[in-house]
């Protein structure tokens, strides 16, 4: 006969069993559960950058800002081909989250609007839009403009003590201008400038766009126009000019971020803004001089100005 004490405490210890694996279950179902809903503080913020040496430079530097201050993960898509053109749709549909841009840029190319000749005036024109329109927001500028600029021989630049526009009309007489064949032709170029200062130069000369800066180091020409950070101008006695009557849009650079991103991660600002007036135009010029010229790395470079600023 089958002692019916030992089936009742079989059964019992099988339906013990039984509910520790579902309670086991149930624990790691909770668990990934928890780490489900946790994935989205896990995603990495991606930045990007336009496909040139400054933009790369830059992006380091809001890429290793936020991996030196916080856990945020970072994911770098650099040297996006079209730049404005393709990255600003990419922030507008999430698939980027941060990138430093050029307030002329983003008021006459992406919101195409007429130039505002206050630089001030048209950063926070700028701001209000961007964040009206595409929810996006401009943090703090870097200091650096990256505008259309006139290069003089430093030697010229002393002789005649030019340090503006408005100096420059004054002897242009006596001085060579030199430019690509582009910036003849172009409604905003050559002849629209010389207009706006009164520029009679004693010759103008077309030249490649390539050779400009090797012309006014032989003497062909006194004067050049260039780009007021290029890496280029470090390497030449040059004095760039101030545009004393902003002829030239303004181009100052900062950091544009998704405003569902900074609700996401609301210690990005504070974190960004570490580099808020902290570039000059000199000091950009020489970190892209050293990457466009000398081959460097932009992380190395962008690491090593950070550290000299104390911001990491």
């Amino acid at each position: 006969m089958k002692n019916p004490g030992k089936n009742t405490k079989s059964t019992k210890t099988k339906s013990t069993m039984k509910k520790s694996i579902v309670l086991i279950l149930l624990v790691a179902l909770l668990g990934a559960g928890l780490l489900l809903g946790c994935s989205d503080d896990e995603d990495p913020v991606v930045v990007a950058s336009k496909p040139h040496a400054e933009q790369y430079i830059i992006a380091e530097m809001l890429s290793i800002l936020i991996e030196e201050h916080s856990d945020i993960p970072v994911e770098r898509n650099f040297g996006i081909g079209g730049g404005t053109s393709n990255i600003h749709p990419a922030m507008l549909e999430g698939e980027i989250d941060i990138y430093p841009e050029y307030t002329g840029t983003s008021w006459m190319f992406v919101l195409n609007e007429d130039l505002i000749e206050d630089p001030d005036e048209l950063y926070e024109a700028t701001k209000a839009a961007y964040e009206e329109e595409f929810e996006l927001k401009w943090l703090e500028l870097y200091g650096f403009n990256n505008t259309y600029a006139l290069a003089v021989d430093g030697d010229i630049a002393e002789e005649y003590d030019i340090h503006t526009y408005s100096d420059l009309a004054e002897v242009s007489g006596e001085i060579t201008f030199g430019a690509e064949y582009d910036f003849y032709e172009r409604d905003d170029g050559f002849d629209a400038l010389a207009e706006h200062y009164g520029f009679a130069f004693d010759r103008e000369v077309e030249l490649d766009i390539g050779l400009k800066y090797q012309a006014i180091e032989q003497g062909e020409v006194d004067v050049i126009n260039a780009f007021s950070t290029d890496g280029l101008l470090s390497a030449y006695n040059l004095r760039v000019l101030e545009d004393d009557r902003f002829f030239f849009p303004s181009y100052f650079a900062g950091t544009v971020i998704r405003m569902e991103t900074l609700e996401r991660y609301p210690e990005l600002e504070g974190i960004l803004n570490r580099l808020s007036n902290t570039i000059t135009d000199e000091e950009m010029i020489e970190m892209n001089y050293r990457v466009e010229e000398e081959n460097e790395d932009p992380e190395a470079v962008a690491r090593e100005f950070l550290e000299e600023k104390g911001l990491i």
